[in-house]
C-alpha cells in the first residue's frame, strides 16, 4: 500500500491535489501527516526526499516527490482509474492544464493562500492576481464547454486535471471570489466531492495536531 507524506490540510494546496486524486480514484492508501515548522517535518521528509517538501508517495521504499510526478506515476500505475481522459486530444489537454496550474499564476498563489478554515470575502486583490483568477475561471468555463460533456468536471469524469485545480477552488472559497453559470457549477461539483468534503472537515479540526511530541498550532 503506498504512504502518502502531507502537510497540514489547512494550508498545503500542493499535498491536496495527489490526496484527492488518491482518493477518487478509490487507491488505497496509508496518509502520514506532518506538522509544518517542526523538526519532525524536517527530518522525515529530509529522509525521503532530496526537495525537503511535501508531498511525498512512498511505494514500498521508493519516494516519488513532487504533485505532478506522483499523480503521473499513479496513473501509469493504475490505468484502470483513469486519471487522465481516454480520447488523446482531451487527455493532452488535460495535461496541459495542469502543468499550466503546476507552474503558474503567481500573482493568484500570493494574493490568496489556501487557508481552508478562514472566510475572508472582500479582500482588494492586486491587478495580477485579479487576472490570474480570471484567467482560472474562463480555463474552466472553456474547457467545460469543449470536453465536459458525460459529468460535471472539466473532462467529464473527474481527472488530474481537477485535482490540480481543487486547491484554486478551496481558495476561491476562502475568498468569496464571485462565480456563476458554468464555473459556479464546476466548484460546487468539486466541493461535493466526498473527499473534498472530507479534507475540509480535517482542516477545519486542525487547531492543534500532534506527530509525536511536535505540536503544531495554526498560525491565525
Amino acid at each position: 500500500m503506498y504512504t502518502l507524506i502531507i502537510g497540514n490540510k489547512n494550508y498545503s494546496s500542493w499535498s491536496l491535489r495527489p490526496w484527492i486524486a488518491l482518493c477518487v480514484a478509490g487507491i488505497p492508501f496509508t496518509e502520514q501527516k506532518l506538522g509544518f515548522f517542526t523538526e519532525e517535518f524536517t527530518r522525515r521528509v529530509g529522509a525521503v526526499s532530496p526537495a525537503g517538501l511535501v508531498p511525498v508517495l512512498l511505494d514500498g521504499e521508493f519516494a516519488v516527490w513532487d504533485t505532478l510526478a506522483i499523480c503521473e506515476y499513479l496513473a501509469e500505475r493504475h490505468p484502470e482509474a483513469r486519471l487522465w481522459p481516454q480520447d488523446a486530444k482531451a487527455r493532452a489537454r488535460a495535461r496541459s492544464l495542469a502543468a499550466q496550474m503546476h507552474s503558474g499564476f503567481g500573482a493568484m498563489r500570493q494574493a490568496l493562500p489556501m487557508n481552508v478554515e478562514a472566510h475572508l470575502p472582500g479582500i482588494d486583490f492586486p491587478p495580477a492576481a485579479q487576472q490570474d483568477i480570471s484567467r482560472l475561471q474562463a480555463i474552466w468555463h472553456d474547457t467545460r464547454a469543449e470536453f465536459g460533456q458525460g459529468g460535471p468536471f472539466l473532462f467529464g469524469e473527474f481527472t488530474i486535471a481537477d485535482a490540480f485545480f481543487a486547491p484554486v477552488v478551496s481558495r476561491f472559497t476562502t475568498y468569496g471570489i464571485a462565480a456563476a453559470g458554468p464555473v459556479r457549477d464546476y466548484m460546487d461539483a468539486v466541493l461535493a466531492l466526498p473527499a473534498m468534503q472530507e479534507w475540509t472537515r480535517d482542516a477545519l479540526a486542525e487547531a492543534t495536531f500532534v506527530v509525536e511530541d511536535e505540536p503544531y498550532r495554526k498560525q491565525r
